[in-house]
């Protein structure tokens, strides 16, 4: 319970300090949002207007910096993350709400299969290593080494271009709109076919080859040839003793995944026209949307964060070694 308290404080400080830089760093970035959001409207909005724009993006010049923190902190609390210069006058939390579970849908449920897929063949195939399964290890050695935008592109090419299977961008059927209609959730699923499949094939290589690695190690180790002598069955020696310990390491890699499914999978999101938090991210920063551009940063930092949680939470499960009172 010690070693838990401790790493929960650890995370709540560093909370308090990506907080914090997310608070400081936009307002150390050179140019005038507010200036930027007039020009970009051609003069349908006053100059006049400037000090109340400032007021309501949270830049007032009048307030120390203070101030401007404290209210900054008393806005997140009450879930206020701003408004969006890019989607004016809509509030950043409603831009990632709308967009998030796009996000989530596809890059989290394609990261879930491509961890368990990955990491299966790869027990397999260090423990049995030199036989046919080894033939996997150049193929996934290939695709792990093919960018996803790449990889992309050529699906596109053979399944939207050439054999017409699937769509070749967006997220559903123009018409449609956004509800939970079978129609729509159908072709929300069709339109995530070809990406999905993208993000799996590339992502399960990885994951192949680190467990094939990490089993091959684990397996020349005493506890499991005392294992053997026991005469435990090559299964249970297999997942209870080899696997179990290889797969540590890849907890780590699959928590950091987790938290990055907030973030999306931008160069996939650009290539398919795939909607997302990552395209909105890029929008957001080519237009200089700093709430935007804060609220996006917080919530994939939180994601990390409380992914990094859940894995020192699997660890304390999978090995006990890793608490201090143990």
């Amino acid at each position: 319970m010690k070693y838990l308290l401790r790493r929960i404080a650890f995370y709540l400080i560093t909370a308090w300090a990506a907080i914090t830089l997310n608070f400081i760093i936009p307002r150390l970035m050179p140019g005038d949002p507010v200036q930027a959001l007039i020009a970009r409207f051609q003069g349908q909005l006053s100059t006049k207007a400037i000090d109340s724009l400032n007021i309501l993006f949270g830049l007032d010049q009048h307030k120390s910096i203070w101030q401007q923190y404290i209210e900054y902190w008393s806005n997140l609390l009450h879930g206020d993350l701003g408004l969006s210069f890019t989607f004016f006058p809509t509030p950043v939390s409603e831009v990632i709400s709308q967009q998030l579970p796009w996000t989530l849908a596809l890059v989290g449920t394609t990261t879930l299969i491509s961890f368990l897929l990955g990491t299966t063949l790869g027990v397999f195939a260090g423990w049995r290593r030199g036989s046919w399964m080894d033939s996997l290890l150049p193929v996934a050695t290939f695709f792990s080494a093919i960018p996803y935008f790449w990889l992309g592109l050529i699906a596109i090419a053979l399944f939207a271009g050439v054999w017409h299977v699937f769509p070749a961008a967006q997220g559903f059927d123009n018409g449609l709109v956004p509800s939970m209609s079978f129609d729509f959730v159908a072709s929300a699923v069709y339109h995530s076919v070809l990406p999905g499949i993208t993000i799996v094939i590339s992502a399960m290589a990885t994951w192949i080859l680190a467990m094939r690695n990490m089993m091959v190690t684990v397996s020349s180790e005493d506890y499991v040839t005392v294992a053997h002598a026991k005469g435990l069955s090559e299964r249970r020696v297999m997942f209870s003793y080899a696997a179990r310990n290889a797969v540590l390491p890849s907890i780590s890699g699959f928590a950091l995944s987790l938290g990055f499914i907030v973030g999306g999978t931008l160069l996939v999101e650009m290539v398919f026209s795939y909607p997302g938090i990552g395209l909105v991210l890029l929008q957001a920063v080519g237009a200089k949307d700093y709430p935007l551009m804060q609220g996006i940063f917080l919530i994939i930092t939180l994601s990390v964060l409380a992914a990094n949680l859940l894995a020192d939470l699997a660890y304390m499960f999978l090995d006990p070694r890793t608490r201090r009172e143990g």
